[in-house]
């Protein structure tokens, strides 16, 4: 059976550590006190200053299903590829807001962003993939290939 694969940032699975380190990285060090000190609700992702939103992704029989909660996004903040079996989903939202009065000027911005990346399986029919954008959710639609469909239970007779 294949399943979707979440990959680390630079779209590469994760590489294999050596067994000489014995000593944690910084960086795992540091998320492994956050990750059971905060919990997962206020991890952020600090390279691009948005929280790396939660995926339920779905295997029914005829496809895989990506759904991905982002509320408060347009459309067009989305930027969904796929280069080489690898599915990214990034986004990018610039606000700007600008208030002026008699005595003072005020001037607020913010940019915040994300990029998921999948490895697709081979039983992905990679030209009918879709995505569609309602209520907040991102749903990413994988059909899977005729001959990676579920076929239905057959009853063998004993002759």
């Amino acid at each position: 059976m294949s399943t979707l694969i979440p990959t680390v940032k630079s779209g590469t699975k994760k590489p294999i550590e050596s067994s000489f380190n014995l000593l944690p990285t910084l960086p795992s060090w540091f998320d492994d006190i956050l990750g059971k000190g905060l919990g997962t609700e206020f991890m952020s992702n600090f390279n691009t200053g948005m929280t790396l939103p939660a995926v339920n992704v779905i295997d029914s029989d005829h496809e895989f299903v990506i759904d991905m909660a982002v509320p408060g996004l347009k459309k067009s903040d989305f930027d969904i590829d796929i280069d080489n079996h690898i599915l990214s989903i990034g986004v990018e939202s610039k606000t700007e807001q600008n208030e002026k009065t008699e005595n003072y000027t005020r001037r607020e911005f913010g940019y915040s962003s994300f990029k998921r990346t999948f490895a697709i399986p081979e039983s992905v029919n990679v030209d009918k993939i879709a995505a569609d954008y309602n209520d907040g959710i991102l749903k990413i639609h994988l059909p899977k290939k005729e001959e990676a469909k579920k076929k239905p239970l057959k009853k063998i007779k004993i002759s």
